[in-house]
């Protein structure tokens, strides 16, 4: 199922989601949220050209972060290859860590050997400058891996011909599984700078890449669905870079570098080198690794040996405008320490030199010299929102529609708003409050759930950071039911704000399965259930703003980290299949498996990370 689920996310198709009581024709137009940060409705689609283009507008507007301090530098030691290659072997950095004494910034350096094994393929022929072109490279009928080469400017359509620019389609084959497959390029002569994308059979974009940290070569991971074909370009980078239409040939812009290259396709995980080195971490330690040069994929795995966090990608423009951790590069990773211990970062994928930043902080909650407690603020009664601050084009001020304007919507009236909200609270309270003190760290819990029926409206001040519980799709122009402002590993940024739209969750029942009507029945204890599976989703949105990422949603296991898309789980419907009953679930943060479809590996654990985001001091 879940492979079915990423081959419908790569398509790239449109999302089209019309709030409650509206026709197509009056849907305003919406802005595609990051599903990264959003709560999204099961039947959700994702416009990926959308997403793509607003993570490069981000990437673009958040400048790679430079903290003051010179690093401690260490470059590799393994003189033989195996040396390094597990985290049981890991090279140990002494001097490295946020106790007195210790220099929190680390700089690796070091060397990935090739794979000898993997097969050289002579040039494929030209022209194959458009898909219905595209070069059968044989992956995976030929083998897990190939390298070949080309020439960005050899055929018909380079400076030697009609100068629109050539264009090297490569086809890649899903098979009867499907398979994930890592493409790379390398110029080690000439002038190109090559630049990657794939595009579906019918001619869809999917992803593109321009530029490993440090070089000018290009490297992209993609989903090939079974029984689909996916086609990779090879191109100049420029504005020539992706042709007007890639199903026809001579449909570039212009000419701009061109030269040899080589190639690398593989699939699985044909990695041959690995080096792995140790750091002791303070328990709450905020660690951040940045992976730039020719490796693309960093790692982390605890004392236990356990991987923690892999990532092949940088998703560093989510983090909170505020925080400090290395960004930019092939691939970063992010880890909140739950316990002192010797923790190992690990280098892999690529082939050649790589330079890899590790900083390493406290929590953003002992930064201050007088620590303060934290404030989740719930306002209930709509609140006016700049939906900027969440990558909406074109954004501005939005005003959302308060709580009591939705409960008709459960055949509910205002006599039972404070019902409804009680049981929010008791939710959200019972997940941050109650559940991570006892969870999670043995430090001072120092965080307060406020709302806008019981307390002064606190927003605006400083570590106060709210939820804004209420409004709709056509109000804030977010196809999405539950959106968080960043990523926020170590809580730097104390003052943000979530959003938990109610148009989807109150529409008719058998109109979305995110419709918690889609679980009422007679039996149901109306007021309890809406309030608990609300309460769940702004526990959700808390927990990003306090450093979590999406966990697996389709797993065995439910967890207020779980991604849209199986709204059941995160509502806590019981076995009996209806909401509001004796055998309804407790969702909790919890330790789980990273969202695969996300592009990270490892286990996540959610209850460390978002209860040492809310603590101050020593016991």
């Amino acid at each position: 199922m879940r492979k079915q689920l990423l081959g419908v996310l790569a398509a790239g198709v449109a999302l089209s989601i019309v709030a409650a009581g509206q026709s197509a024709a009056e849907t305003p137009r919406l802005s595609q949220p990051d599903p990264m940060l959003a709560f999204l409705p099961a039947e959700a689609q994702v416009d990926w050209a959308a997403v793509h283009r607003n993570r490069e507008a981000r990437k673009q507007a958040r400048a790679t972060v430079r903290s003051a301090g010179q690093p401690l530098a260490y470059h590799e030691r393994e003189t033989a290859q195996g040396t390094n290659d597990t985290p049981a072997k890991a090279e140990h950095v002494a001097g490295f860590g946020t106790g007195r004494g210790k220099n929190p910034k680390l700089a690796l350096t070091g060397d990935l050997a090739a794979d000898p094994t993997v097969p050289a393929v002579p040039p494929f022929a030209e022209t194959n400058d458009a898909i219905p072109l595209g070069s059968n490279t044989g992956v995976p009928a030929r083998g897990r891996a190939l390298h070949t080469s080309g020439t960005i400017g050899d055929g018909p359509h380079g400076s030697g011909g009609d100068g629109t620019g050539d264009h090297d389609f490569y086809r890649l084959t899903g098979g009867a599984t499907g398979l994930v497959a890592t493409v790379e390029t390398h110029t080690p002569t000439g002038d190109l700078d090559t630049f990657l994308a794939a595009y579906s059979a019918d001619g869809q974009l999917l992803l593109q890449h321009d530029n490993l940290a440090g070089t000018t070569d290009s490297r992209l991971q993609v989903f090939v669905a079974p029984g689909t074909d996916v086609h990779v370009m090879v191109a100049a980078a420029g504005p020539g870079s992706l042709p007007t239409d890639p199903m026809k040939p001579g449909t570039g812009k212009r000419v701009t570098t061109e030269g040899p290259y080589d190639l690398t396709i593989a699939t699985g995980d044909g990695q041959v080198d690995r080096d792995h080195f140790s750091v002791d971490l303070k328990a709450g330690d905020v660690l951040g690794a940045s992976a730039a040069g020719r490796a693309t994929r960093v790692v982390i795995h605890d004392p236990a040996g356990r991987e923690v966090f892999g990532s092949s990608q940088d998703f560093s423009f989510l983090y909170s405008d505020n925080s400090p951790m290395p960004a930019g590069g092939n691939a970063v990773a992010d880890f909140v320490a739950p316990r002192d211990g010797r923790y190992t970062v690990g280098v892999e994928h690529g082939e050649g030199r790589y330079d890899v930043t590790v900083e390493a902080y406290r929590p953003g909650s002992e930064l201050n010299p007088r620590p303060e407690v934290l404030t989740i603020f719930l306002d209930f009664d709509g609140a006016r929102v700049n939906t900027r601050i969440y990558g909406a084009e074109p954004g501005g001020n939005r005003d959302l529609s308060p709580l009591r304007k939705f409960l008709p919507g459960w055949g509910l009236t205002e006599a039972d708003e404070n019902a409804v909200i009680d049981s929010v609270i008791a939710s959200v309270r019972e997940n941050i409050e109650h559940d991570l003190a006892h969870k999670g760290t043995n430090r001072r819990f120092a965080v307060r759930i406020l709302n806008s029926r019981d307390h002064a409206d606190p927003w605006g001040r400083p570590n106060v950071s709210r939820v804004v519980i209420g409004g709709s799709i056509a109000e804030s122009g977010i196809p999405t039911v539950g959106i968080a402002q960043s990523i926020d590993a170590g809580n730097f940024g104390k003052e943000e704000t979530s959003l938990v739209l109610l148009d989807v969750l109150s529409s008719p029942a058998g109109q979305s399965r995110t419709s918690l009507n889609t679980y009422i029945t007679p039996a149901s204890n109306r007021t309890a259930f809406i309030g608990r599976a609300i309460g769940n989703i702004t526990a959700h949105e808390a927990g990003h703003m306090s450093g979590s990422w999406h966990q697996d949603q389709f797993n065995a296991l439910d967890s207020i980290m779980d991604q849209g898309g199986n709204p059941k789980g995160m509502f806590g419907v019981g076995p009996d299949g209806i909401g509001g009953t004796a055998d309804d679930i407790d969702v909790d943060f919890t330790e789980d498996v990273l969202n695969p479809g996300e592009g990270f590996t490892g286990i996540e654990d959610t209850v460390n990370r978002t209860a040492w985001a809310y603590t101050r001091g020593a016991n």
